[in-house]
């Protein structure tokens, strides 16, 4: 076994599952050695609303990755979604000081790009390089070394709503766990199922969760657009307790047995039974009745998602089509509808580029999870957010403080 330096730990805190991933870092590889599951009770549409139930719920998921692990967890690296999630493009000029591009200018004019006002209640999540210019030459991933008088770059900056980031940072101290890093959740699902070329190329890339939808569009091996729609599995089980008159509980297991977003593929003759509600006796009705109720659903949120990316005028950005992940990812048919509202090619992803666990982890439900923990591997981060130990707010400036320290 590794030491503890070696192991990192990615915590995806849904609104149906919250999942730990255990991975040992290895010489340019990733071994996944422990994974915990618990279903999540105390989130709404990706927000914590019960502080308790997320606490005992984290506690639960991690206990189980630990005895698989073999190891204690003490720090995680934790995603965060949700539809108060917003992301916005910026740019930023600045005069080279030497004749070559050093870290400081880099570090300079990224500061020039994010230098937009951010309102108080919203808190600074991701900047993320998209190109840089050097003298009005673009598409430059590094420019460190090249001699120029003026560099250019743009970004795209990730905001949250304070109190959300706030929350998950308390659950995860109150469950006994330091906070490495808040990463957004379709950034992490990103690194995980995604191939080099398809980043490179440009795909739009989707993560279906319980309580939202997440949408990342990839081009230039760098994210260009980011939109979280407050849309996932949970409304399609409630569509289904609705039409069905089925208790919520009893929808979810018919959606997870049953349901397809293909109506026109169900026989006629199939027929499901619906277990009735204050002791009535159970139904059978035919199972066409579910993939009606399903599939407009289904098309509505792909519908929605495809009005943000014309919005953005980011619709020439996906070459290489849609890549579909997440647990309602799992649904029968699908990648078909995401086809017929993209009119673009779509595939199902799994995490990929790992080693260990693969069996258990290569399920579109775990993306984020492994995503994560790739993450955390790429960008190590010393830092630790603790509520306990000092404001949130107050660790943040301190970070500001010092990384202003060092471009100075």
């Amino acid at each position: 076994m590794a030491g503890q330096n070696d192991i990192i730990v990615g915590l995806d805190i849904g609104t149906t599952k919250i999942s730990a991933v255990v991975g040992e870092v290895g010489q340019g590889d990733i071994n996944i050695i422990g994974i915990g599951t618990h279903p999540s009770v105390g989130l709404r549409k990706g927000v914590v609303v019960n502080v308790e139930a997320t606490v005992e719920s984290i506690k639960k998921a991690v206990e189980e990755a630990e005895l698989m692990a073999g190891c204690e967890i003490s720090s995680v690296y934790a995603g965060i979604a949700g539809g108060h999630i917003t992301g916005f493009n910026s740019h930023g000029i600045t005069a080279i000081k030497g004749q070559e591009v050093t870290q400081q200018d880099i570090d300079r004019v990224i500061e020039a790009a994010r230098a937009v006002a951010i309102p108080m209640d919203r808190e600074l999540i991701h900047v993320l390089p998209q190109e840089y210019i050097v003298d009005n030459q673009g598409g430059i991933d590094n420019p460190i070394g090249m001699t120029g008088v003026r560099l250019e770059a743009k970004i795209h900056i990730v905001t949250g709503a304070v109190t959300s980031a706030h929350n998950i940072v308390k659950c995860a101290n109150r469950a006994g766990l330091d906070v490495c890093d808040i990463v957004l959740e379709s950034l992490a699902s990103g690194d995980a199922v995604l191939t080099d070329e398809e980043k490179d190329l440009g795909t739009a890339l989707i993560d279906l969760g319980g309580g939202s939808s997440d949408l990342a569009i990839f081009s230039g091996k760098n994210i260009q657009h980011t939109f979280v729609l407050s849309l996932g599995g949970h409304n399609l089980t409630n569509d289904i307790a609705i039409g069905l008159r089925a208790p919520i509980a009893e929808a979810e297991k018919i959606k997870l047995k049953y349901g397809t977003a293909l109506a026109g593929k169900i026989k006629g003759d199939e027929n499901i039974e619906i277990p009735g509600m204050g002791g009535r006796p159970p139904r059978r009705l035919p199972r066409q009745i579910l993939g009606e109720i399903i599939e407009p659903r289904v098309e509505e949120i792909f519908s929605l998602i495809k009005r943000e990316i014309y919005r953005a005028g980011v619709e020439n950005l996906m070459p290489s089509g849609v890549v579909i992940t997440g647990g309602s990812a799992l649904l029968d048919g699908i990648t078909d509808v995401a086809e017929s509202v993209f009119h673009l090619p779509a595939r199902l992803g799994r995490p990929q580029g790992i080693s260990g666990l693969v069996d258990v982890v290569s399920n579109p439900m775990h993306a984020t999870g492994v995503g994560l923990l790739l993450y955390g591997a790429k960008n190590h981060n010393p830092e630790k957010f603790r509520i306990r130990d000092s404001n949130i707010f107050s660790r943040l400036i301190l970070r500001m403080k010092k990384w202003f320290k060092e471009i100075i």
